[in-house]
């Protein structure tokens, strides 16, 4: 059986529909929102995951950020690792390391438990999602500090792909896995690829990392977390986001999605 936690997020929705009908148990919290067979489950009482884990059995394990994720999901790893699971896949995030910005932070100490476990596993790293795209329009502009630094961004999808490639295939000697699209671009690009896509004109805005962090507060992002966005984004000129992997193809036989091909299919989530 392939348990997949964080079935109603972007990746785990993917991720069941490619998964073979019959060996996937879909945990949530919330079955209306998974429309098909589920069981219950909930990443904050990491018992209810456990009871879903036989041996044998093959792990994702993924969720959103919150204040007890680390402690949370380094208690399913133990728990897997009783139950004898035969393999974890988990998705983490580019650069993740204790100590580093945002999410990198928690990623990085549950990556180090998940290594430490003995299990077998693989760690998914991928950098931005083109999911979150759409978000960043407003009003025609997106705002960032990102200055030229360019982002290979990624289409959930295709993390959902990977992922799936890994669960369905011969357990193989862990690994960690850098993920992104085909190609980077700068904010700018990606603003008249926006453009293009959708017929209505879109700018980028770059800010400096004080005028950021106030824009996203004013957004209603606590101060703290509004500061540390946005000198992520500006950092990025100096950490690598743009190179691009074979990762995706590696394990999936296909190229990742561009960029324009993911703007075709959602230029509808741009609104009017």
């Amino acid at each position: 059986m392939i348990v997949v936690t964080g079935a109603t997020g972007s990746i785990g929705r993917a991720l069941v529909a490619l998964l073979p009908p019959g060996e996937v148990a879909a945990v949530t919290r919330e079955p209306a929102g998974l429309g098909g067979p589920y069981v219950p489950g909930d990443l904050e009482r990491p018992e209810s995951i456990a009871a879903h884990l036989s041996p044998g059995d093959r792990l994702f394990l993924n969720s959103s950020l919150w204040p007890g994720v680390v402690d949370a999901h380094r208690a399913v790893v133990d728990l897997a690792r009783e139950a004898g699971v035969a393999q974890v896949v988990t998705v983490s995030v580019r650069h993740a390391r204790p100590g580093g910005r945002l999410g990198q932070d928690p990623h990085g100490r549950i990556d180090e438990h998940l290594r430490a476990s003995g299990l077998p596993h693989a760690i998914l790293r991928p950098g931005g999602f083109m999911q979150n795209l759409p978000g960043e329009v407003r009003d025609g502009r997106i705002h960032g500090s990102y200055g030229a630094a360019k982002v290979s961004y990624i289409d959930a999808r295709d993390i959902a792909a990977a992922a799936a490639a890994l669960l369905t295939a011969p357990v193989g000697p862990s690994a960690t896995y850098t993920l992104t699209g085909p190609e980077a671009h700068t904010h700018d690009e990606i603003a008249a690829a926006v453009t293009a896509a959708i017929g209505r004109p879109v700018t980028y805005v770059d800010l400096p990392v004080p005028a950021m962090a106030a824009h996203l507060a004013a957004q209603g992002v606590p101060q703290r977390a509004a500061t540390e966005v946005a000198t992520m984004m500006r950092e990025m000129e100096t950490e690598d986001w743009a190179s691009v992997t074979s990762a995706v193809e590696d394990l999936t036989g296909r190229p990742p999605r561009p960029l324009t091909a993911f703007l075709a299919e959602h230029a509808h989530a741009f609104g009017a």
